[in-house]
C-alpha cells in the first residue's frame, strides 16, 4: 500500500531552523506537558513536533507497522516560509530537498519525496524544482497561492512552465485559513483547510490552466476540498455565463478528471462519490501522517491512481 500524503522534517532542517532562529522568529513552545513542544515560525501555525515528524527510524517503523510499503514524503507546509525573503526560502528549500533526496536514496525503495520551492519568487522556484528533480524527487508540494495571488496568476507562469516540461507532480496543500471569521472551534483547520483547496482548485479549473499545462500532475489534498461536491454549480455557471465558459474547452465536471486526489476524507460515502465522479484511477491513498487530523493508517480503498501518478 502506498501513502501519497505524509510529512517529515529531516534533522538537517531542524538544525537549519535553530541556526536561523532569530531571523525566523522560531519558538519551541510547551503547550501541554503530555505533548512534545510546538514549533512556531514567525508567530504563525504552531504545530507539535511529534517524534514521528523528526525521527526517521520511528517514521519508518510506524509506516511498516501499518503496512505502508511506499510513502511519498512531503515537506511540512508550516515550513514553506513564503513570508520571508526568497533568499531565506530558497536556502531552506535547498537544505530540505537535499536531505529528502538522501533519505530516499538510502530507503531501498520505501520512499519517494516531493520538494519545497520558493513560490515567493517563481524564477527561483524554477531553479529549486530543477535541482530537486535532478536529485530524483518527483515534483513539489506548494501552497494554494500567496499574498492574495492565486496560482493562475501570470506571476507564477515560469513555475508552471517548468513543472509542465518536467511532467512533475505538484501537490497543492493548504495552510490553515486566516479568514477572521474562522478563529474558533478549530474551524481554521476543520473547514478552512479544505476551503483554501476549493478556492485554489476552482481557480485553476476555470482559468484554463489545466489545458495550458496539461502534463503537470496536480494532486489535491483532502479529496479536493469541497470542489467535487459542488461541481454541479460550476456546470450550471458554465451554461449560464460566458465569463465562466470563455476559458474552457469542456464542461467543468470533465476537468475534474485532470486532477488527482488523495482519499483523506474519513467518510466512505464521500469517497464513493468522489470515485464515481472523477474515476478510481484519479484517486491515491493518503494519510496526512503524522498530524493529529490524519487518516492513519491510510484508507486502502481506491488506489488505482498510484502507478499513473508515480509514472510507473
Amino acid at each position: 500500500m502506498h501513502d501519497f500524503h505524509t510529512h517529515f522534517v529531516p534533522e538537517d532542517v531542524i538544525t537549519w531552523i535553530k541556526d536561523n532562529k532569530k531571523t525566523l522568529q522560531a519558538k519551541w513552545i510547551q503547550k501541554d506537558p503530555a505533548k512534545e513542544d510546538f514549533l512556531s515560525i514567525n508567530d504563525k501555525w504552531a504545530f507539535e513536533l511529534k517524534h514521528e515528524f523528526i525521527h526517521a527510524n520511528l517514521y519508518l517503523d510506524q509506516m511498516n507497522r501499518v503496512g505502508v510499503t511506499h510513502a511519498v514524503v512531503s515537506p511540512i507546509p508550516q515550513l514553506f516560509l513564503y513570508d520571508f525573503p526568497s533568499e531565506i526560502t530558497s536556502e531552506l528549500s535547498s537544505v530540505y530537498n537535499n536531505s529528502l533526496a538522501k533519505w530516499v536514496e538510502s530507503s531501498r525503495g520505501q520512499l519517494s519525496a516531493l520538494a519545497t520551492v520558493s513560490l515567493n519568487n517563481p524564477t527561483q522556484a524554477v531553479l529549486d524544482l530543477k535541482d530537486a528533480m535532478r536529485q530524483g524527487l518527483k515534483g513539489a508540494i506548494i501552497g494554494p497561492g500567496l499574498n492574495g495571488q492565486l496560482l493562475s496568476n501570470p506571476h507564477f507562469a515560469p513555475f508552471w512552465e517548468e513543472a509542465n516540461s518536467q511532467e512533475a507532480i505538484i501537490f497543492i496543500h493548504p495552510l490553515l485559513s486566516e479568514d477572521p471569521r474562522l478563529k474558533q472551534r478549530m474551524m481554521p483547520n476543520l473547514i478552512g483547510v479544505p476551503w483554501e483547496t476549493t478556492i485554489c482548485a476552482t481557480d485553476i479549473l476555470l482559468s484554463g490552466l489545466l489545458d495550458q499545462y496539461s502534463k503537470v500532475k496536480i494532486l489535491l489534498a483532502h479529496g479536493g476540498g469541497f470542489l467535487p461536491y459542488q461541481i454541479g454549480r460550476l456546470n450550471k455557471g458554465y451554461e449560464q455565463w460566458p465569463l465562466v465558459s470563455n476559458n474552457l474547452n469542456k464542461q467543468p465536471i470533465e476537468y475534474l478528471r485532470d486532477f488527482w486526489y488523495d482519499n483523506v476524507l474519513w467518510n466512505s460515502s464521500s469517497l464513493e462519490y468522489l470515485a464515481k465522479t472523477v474515476g478510481e484511477d484519479r484517486i491515491v491513498p493518503g494519510s496526512d501522517f503524522p498530524f493529529d487530523l490524519s487518516a492513519w493508517p491510510p484508507e486502502k480503498k481506491f488506489s488505482k491512481g498510484t502507478n499513473a501518478l508515480l509514472g510507473k
